[in-house]
């Protein structure tokens, strides 16, 4: 079986500590099974309005510098509109998804007659209000139909195996409700976008930061309603910021020098440090990520 790996930034900025650990991670999955497996990179840039122009192109060139090359040209959201439209189409055919009027104050206000509060960092749960109709007001979202997916599934928990953390579980409906297909303003979402574009390039094997770990069940919702086979998931640790949350760009995460092989070098060891890896005791980036992809097939034992 081929397998197929990948990584898949938002140009919001230039690579950080963070995402190199993610990138690093994915790259040596692929390699520690062999020479038929591939490496893709997807440059993650639907949501437009937070995407910079020219940062894609720097994330490539970090990549480079570190010597983490895909195995195909990078791909790019914003050239796969077209892709994403069809899959809306599929699902609002086989009635898996349906338009959405509510506003976020509409959707905070109903959740508040309920009394349900909405916890910081929480999932605004929605509680289904154009589940039935638009009631007269005008189309803002699409959303897939969780629930009424999940009724006809027979069951409301999802069940999947991470090969880091273990056997997980979600009940996609009661803990996020019908969630967001294609927003207001435009973009795409991120949960069917990521899929569309995994299932397209035939990824077999996802890695990726373990804050994303919460999206994995809504994904393998859409998947199973799209008719696409579900890759294996492994979530890898974060590099935490000095108040606790996860080191990103919207918390200072500071770009990283990769300019000089030196720097490059310096910062794989940090990222497979945080992966357990350990040193390298070698000279060179090439014969440091050999290194570790013994190691890491050690340690994570991926299929061939």
């Amino acid at each position: 079986m081929l397998r197929v790996g990948r990584f898949a930034p938002s140009p919001t900025g230039p690579l950080h500590a963070g995402s190199l650990v993610a990138a690093l991670a994915s790259w040596l999955d692929v390699r520690a099974r062999g020479p038929r497996a591939r490496w893709l990179v997807r440059i993650e840039d639907a949501d437009t309005e937070r995407c910079l122009p020219g940062l894609g192109e720097r994330i490539l060139a970090q990549l480079a510098d570190c010597g983490l090359l895909p195995d195909d040209p990078p791909a790019w959201q914003t050239r796969r509109t077209d892709h994403y439209q069809r899959a809306l189409d599929r699902l609002v055919a086989s009635q898996w998804a349906y338009p959405c009027g509510c506003s976020r104050k509409d959707i905070e206000q109903a959740l508040a007659e309920r009394g349900i509060a909405h916890a910081r960092h929480g999932e605004r749960v929605y509680p289904g209000t154009c589940r039935t109709g638009l009631h007269g007001k005008p189309a803002r979202a699409w959303r897939f139909a969780t629930t009424r997916f999940e009724a006809a599934r027979g069951d409301a928990m999802l069940r999947w195996d991470d090969r880091r953390l273990g056997a997980r579980q979600q009940a996609v409906g009661s803990e996020v409700g019908d969630f967001v297909l294609k927003r207001a303003d435009g973009p795409w979402a991120y949960q069917l976008a990521v899929v569309v574009d995994d299932a397209d390039q035939g990824v077999t094997d996802v890695v990726r930061g373990e804050d994303l770990a919460d999206n994995t069940a809504r994904q393998i919702e859409l998947q199973r309603a799209l008719g696409f086979a579900t890759p294996s998931y492994l979530h890898t640790p974060l590099v935490l910021a000095a108040d606790g949350d996860k080191l990103s760009k919207q918390n200072g995460a500071a770009p990283l020098a990769t300019a000089t092989p030196a720097e490059a070098l310096a910062a794989l060891q940090t990222a497979a440090g945080v992966l357990g890896l350990g040193p390298a005791e070698a000279a060179t980036i090439a014969e440091s990520l050999a290194s570790w992809v013994a190691r890491w097939r050690d340690l994570y034992n991926p299929p061939p």
